[in-house]
């Protein structure tokens, strides 16, 4: 124990952005600041504890060895060196006690522009004309869209692993 009474307060604040109703294919986005994903994961718990309840489960569709990608591969549908796969956004469900968050991860090195174009298009925020006829809001449109695809076939594999029934034991 340090002795501290309340809450901590953070040096930086969590970068995340939520829809006002969740259930949909993205539901917002979260975007660390480092590539240490797990060294930031409880000051994300602890913003999603309000809105979620007691955070119960959090599933990733990335692994662990693979690097950093940036959002431009995943636009662009290029193929990284080290899988030979297109690209795809790194998505995260987290779930709560009394909801569940479906969440795009934005790179830690987006720059600031395009990442809070993608965090408020991912949380459904409104813009206005002119944000809207920009570049940055076309890439910011065409990430959710590819962030949405790959959610609705993520989800939908990880429903079928739930229901598919264990084989027999050995006997």
């Amino acid at each position: 124990m340090n002795g501290m009474t309340g809450t901590r307060r953070l040096a930086r604040p969590v970068r995340l952005a939520l829809a006002r109703q969740l259930g949909a294919d993205i539901d917002g986005a979260w975007w660390p600041y480092t590539a240490s994903v797990a060294d930031e994961l409880p000051q994300l718990i602890g913003a999603l504890h309000k809105p979620l309840g007691e955070i119960v489960d959090i599933c990733i569709n990335w692994s662990a060895t693979q690097g950093p990608r940036e959002l431009y591969e995943t636009v662009s549908g290029s193929r990284t060196a080290h899988d030979g796969h297109p690209g795809r956004q790194r998505l995260m469900v987290v779930e709560g006690r009394n909801g569940t968050a479906n969440l795009l991860v934005v790179p830690h090195m987006t720059s600031q522009a395009l990442g809070v174009m993608v965090m408020r298009c991912a949380s459904a925020k409104s813009f206005s004309g002119a944000e809207r006829d920009t570049q940055m809001f076309e890439i910011a449109e065409c990430v959710l869209r590819a962030a949405q695809l790959e959610s609705a076939s993520w989800t939908q594999r990880m429903r079928d692993i739930a229901t598919t029934p264990d084989p027999a034991p050995l006997v």
